[in-house]
């Protein structure tokens, strides 16, 4: 470390001077020698004899040279002392700790950056496959860019009431609901012999046509042609479907090869991998998630969502493209006597495939018949599937407030990084208290902290000197916040679940479970905001509805008995048993 510094202050002092030329070191640094004070040596360029210059004479210095190099020291001292050339021994010798020089300082810059992708990517070695799942998690969260587009499509264009437009996102959810057949398809059904990468590109191709009819395809206006606005209204709510599906999709796949990567890496004893993958997934998707959320209403200021769909479209191209850098060996490439046979589909191989859906689909069932897991589950899902009031709120904020999608973005960019500060909390405070018991808390702070929205409904807020844009903002804060303290315990209860042996089905057919229940939760909201009444222009029984809702949540804690046994750890406690808590939906 010296003999550099002592280098590159060296360098420094002779570019700096304008007497002499400007020169490089060419020694590499493993043995120590000590040349003359009069006298220094250094290479002017790589010409094929070696002149020495004299320059400023300066205090004794210990330079570093490569051993090799030591074998010609007098040679070089000779020359430099007489001004002469050196002999060709010499020439090659210093020629060759040039070369030498350079390839480390390359060798050098290359593990810098590296360490600089590393450090980007966790500590995990960003080889293509990490990329690749990396972009598909962050290709999931930037789809955000079109979720407000979709809201104010239905509700501009088509003219949904708060009811209507509710039930319709409810039905838009329900690809999530099956996530285990995807899972299922992906594993017995390989196409092209591929499991993975084919179902990718399908996922990215369906998705991109999909964002490509909802941005050119029939609208309303086409009803002026002649075309029945029903037509329209099927063929959006299909291709928002398929949307959907693509991205379900595209997360079931991409959960597979994490896991796979995750087993892989505890086998060979790689920490890093192993403890960090799902952190680099969670990371990417909320870091597409932040990009996208305020742009997402700040577009619909300047532009059609139909534009914004088309912006979108772009999107899912990126995960059939990434597709193609997995390493993925097709199921058809065998080894026959020492030949390798590519392009033939193995029959053996895609009837041991099925055969293994097959018992994976038997293990589920029988674990699901399990008291132990049933019970939790069915409290999960009837905690979820409390009404909501949110379609109804989002007509209130912008009929009767009269906030506008660029005001909206700006609230979904809250919700996101309060997200984030709600794990960083949860993390640091939470993981060590009982599952059973998070619950059982933050449902019942959810109460009065929910019917807070009654100041915004009757716009007391204002008698208080909040205005109605902060008050929404810090609503956003402290709800997102208390969303995850809510959230990030059943997912570390859902993997507690999980017997060895089909961890991953079963905990996606709980995650899809979970799913189902929020679906069942706002089609619930959306019959009570119809049978009260709330319309687009009428919020009288916005007040009620809020309060059966939020009151509403309280109900399952009746059966928080359920979770006797398995909630009564905590997620650290879970952890040390060397059961991971942590997935993402």
């Amino acid at each position: 470390m010296l003999a550099a510094v002592i280098q590159a202050l060296t360098f420094y002092l002779l570019s700096s001077s304008a007497q002499f030329h400007r020169v490089e070191s060419f020694l590499h640094p493993t043995t120590r020698i000590t040349l003359s004070p009069t006298r220094r040596r250094q290479n002017a360029s790589a010409l094929p004899k070696l002149n020495f210059i004299q320059y400023k004479q300066q205090s004794r210095t210990s330079i570093v040279v490569n051993a090799d190099l030591k074998e010609v020291v007098p040679d070089l001292v000779d020359a430099t002392n007489n001004g002469k050339e050196c002999s060709d021994e010499c020439n090659d010798v210093m020629n060759s700790n040039i070369n030498l020089m350079q390839s480390e300082n390359d060798t050098s810059n290359i593990e810098g950056d590296d360490s600089i992708l590393k450090r980007l990517f966790l500590g995990i070695e960003p080889t293509p496959d990490i990329i690749a799942i990396a972009t598909i998690y962050f290709v999931e969260g930037a789809l955000g860019l079109a979720r407000l587009a979709q809201t104010f499509l239905l509700k501009d264009e088509f003219h949904l009431g708060p009811a209507e437009l509710s039930a319709t996102l409810g039905l838009l959810s329900l690809p999530w609901t099956i996530k285990p057949l995807y899972g299922f398809l992906s594993d017995g059904f390989p196409i092209f012999g591929y499991r993975r990468r084919s179902y990718l590109v399908l996922a990215g191709f369906v998705g991109f046509l999909s964002y490509l009819v909802l941005a050119f395809g029939l609208d309303t206006v086409a009803v002026v042609d002649g075309v029945d606005t029903s037509m329209a209204f099927t063929i959006t709510i299909i291709s928002l479907l398929l949307s959907s599906a693509s991205i379900a999709l595209s997360d079931v796949v991409a959960d597979g090869i994490v896991v796979q990567k995750t087993r892989e890496a505890s086998e060979r004893g790689d920490d890093a991998i192993a403890g960090g993958l799902q952190s680099l997934c969670w990371g990417s998707a909320a870091m597409g998630a932040l990009i996208s959320a305020y742009f997402s209403g700040s577009l619909l200021e300047s532009m059609s969502p139909r534009e914004v769909f088309g912006i979108a479209s772009v999107l899912p191209l990126l995960v059939s493209g990434i597709s193609f850098l997995m390493q993925e060996e097709p199921i058809g490439k065998k080894i026959s006597n020492g030949d390798i046979q590519n392009g033939e589909v193995n029959d053996f191989e895609i009837e041991q495939a099925e055969a293994t859906v097959g018992e994976q689909m038997s293990s589920l069932w029988a674990a699901l018949r399990q008291p132990n897991i049933y019970k939790p589950v069915l409290f999960l899902f009837l905690w979820k599937a409390t009404p909501t009031s949110d379609g109804a709120m989002l007509y209130f904020m912008t009929n009767d407030i009269g906030f506008g999608p660029e005001f909206l973005g700006r609230a979904r960019l809250v919700t996101a990084a309060s997200s984030l500060v709600g794990v960083f909390l949860y993390n640091q405070y939470l993981r060590r208290v009982p599952i059973k018991d998070v619950l059982f808390w933050t449902s019942i702070a959810s109460v009065p902290l929910g019917l807070t929205q009654l100041l915004l409904i009757s716009h007391y807020n204002r008698e208080l000197g909040i205005p109605d844009g902060a008050f929404v903002f810090g609503d956003d804060v402290v709800f997102s916040i208390l969303g995850e303290f809510a959230f990030l315990p059943t997912l570390v209860l859902a993997a507690r679940l999980c017997p060895p042996g089909i961890e991953a089905v079963l905990f996606a057919t709980l995650m899809s479970i979970y799913n189902g229940a929020s679906t069942v939760g706002t089609e619930v909201g959306a019959a009570l905001t119809k049978s009260l009444s709330v319309t687009e222009t009428d919020f009288s029984n916005l007040a009620l509805l809020t309060i059966i809702c939020n009151v509403s949540s309280l109900l399952p804690l009746v059966f928080i008995g359920w979770l006797d046994g398995v909630g009564d750890e905590s997620q650290e406690e879970m952890e040390a048993k060397g059961i991971d808590g942590f997935d993402k939906e």
